[in-house]
């Protein structure tokens, strides 16, 4: 006995196993990824460099003993700001008094000389006039009186310098600024021989800060000028900024003021000056600190993100998303930093769409969704929910 095996069941595994088969490829068909992006423009930007400088009193004065005598006394608090003019020191001045006493009794003997000769003059001359006094006597007696003239002018200027002396022995400040520590003890023998250096009086409002910059990289900023790419400030309008040892950036911006015309052959850099405004005296003489100068502005610059720029061995690069809605990597040239951004001189174009936030998710050529990036929210203590 034969059995026949119908068709209908054979058509319907057929059927079966063809739709099985396509199931997995349908399976596998993911949404492309979503990505945070910022669509980038050009815009002129500040032409910014972070440097390493050092802090300088803008004037600084030695007070030293510009005459010879035992210190009597310090005046002032040692580390307190002085006025120009104030007393600092005290030199004993009783040998300088009785100097000057001794130099305006000869000033009283050289005037009463004066007079007694200038009365014989006149009346060598009247004697002279009527024939009873010889020439010889009445030259002499002029010269007499032109001698102790003379005398006279010289004991003044004793006096003079005898006063100076006795000035000197009160030690004021040279400058206004603040007076430094304390070199020689009451009691010492000041001013033997050499000026005895007594203290030190800084002015350290404004201060100045001092740093280098090599030379390469000024030359190179002057020919991006005679491009046109950048427009570099002058030397008395350029924006200082430092940030103190701890981190904290200094309240108040000074002015580039001073730029040096040599290249230091040891470094290769030229040697800059800003000046900058110390009402607190915060800044001291001797520190270092991170000094931001901005130089000019760069014309055509795209600032992006700093969590959106990547690196790879051939540089800094950025994903970006296409008209077409598929990514594609671009390298970029970058010229430092403008607070969370960083500065892209090259490699971007107005419209592109660089990708913040997904980065992970993104294979160049592939597609993505972009919708537009939003910096994550920074939460504090006092605005969360008890």
């Amino acid at each position: 006995m034969r059995f026949r095996i119908s068709p209908a069941p054979v058509l319907i595994f057929a059927l079966g196993a063809a739709g099985c088969g396509k199931a997995p490829s349908q399976q596998m068909q993911m949404p492309p990824p979503q990505v945070g992006v910022v669509t980038v423009k050009a815009q002129a930007v500040p032409l910014t460099r972070d440097l390493v400088g050092r802090l300088y009193p803008t004037r600084s004065a030695d007070v030293r003993a510009r005459v010879a005598g035992v210190l009597q006394k310090r005046v002032y608090t040692e580390g307190t700001d002085v006025k120009q003019g104030q007393l600092l020191f005290q030199i004993d001045p009783a040998p300088f008094k009785a100097a000057l006493d001794a130099q305006l009794a000869n000033l009283a003997a050289a005037k009463a000389t004066n007079t007694n000769n200038h009365v014989a003059a006149e009346r060598a001359r009247s004697i002279a006039d009527k024939g009873l006094l010889s020439k010889t006597d009445l030259d002499n007696a002029l010269a007499a009186e032109r001698t102790a003239a003379a005398a006279v002018q010289q004991a003044q200027a004793n006096v003079e310098a005898a006063r100076i002396n006795l000035g000197y022995a009160s030690v004021t400040a040279p400058i206004a600024g603040r007076a430094g520590q304390q070199q020689v003890t009451e009691g010492a023998l000041v001013g033997q021989g050499t000026a005895t250096l007594l203290t030190r009086v800084e002015q350290i409002d404004p201060i100045y800060v001092y740093f280098s910059q090599a030379v390469d990289e000024l030359d190179a900023l002057r020919r991006e000028q005679a491009d046109g790419h950048v427009a570099l400030e002058g030397t008395d309008k350029a924006k200082v900024e430092i940030v103190l040892p701890n981190g904290r950036a200094y309240a108040h911006a000074g002015t580039l003021d001073f730029s040096d015309t040599q290249v230091d052959a040891a470094t290769g850099a030229v040697e800059l000056r800003g000046i900058l405004p110390n009402p607190d005296h915060q800044l001291l003489p001797g520190m270092y600190v991170n000094v931001r100068v901005t130089l000019g502005q760069i014309k055509h610059a795209f600032l992006i993100p700093q969590i959106a720029l990547l690196r790879d061995p051939a540089g800094a690069y950025v994903f970006v998303v296409g008209a077409d809605g598929k990514t594609a990597a671009k390298h970029v040239v970058t010229d430092g930093e403008q607070g969370a951004d960083f500065v892209v001189t090259s490699g971007l174009a107005d419209g592109d769409q660089v990708i913040v936030s997904g980065v992970q998710f993104v294979h160049p050529g592939a597609p993505a969704k972009a919708v537009p990036w939003k910096p994550a929210q920074t939460t504090t203590p006092a605005s969360k929910a008890h």
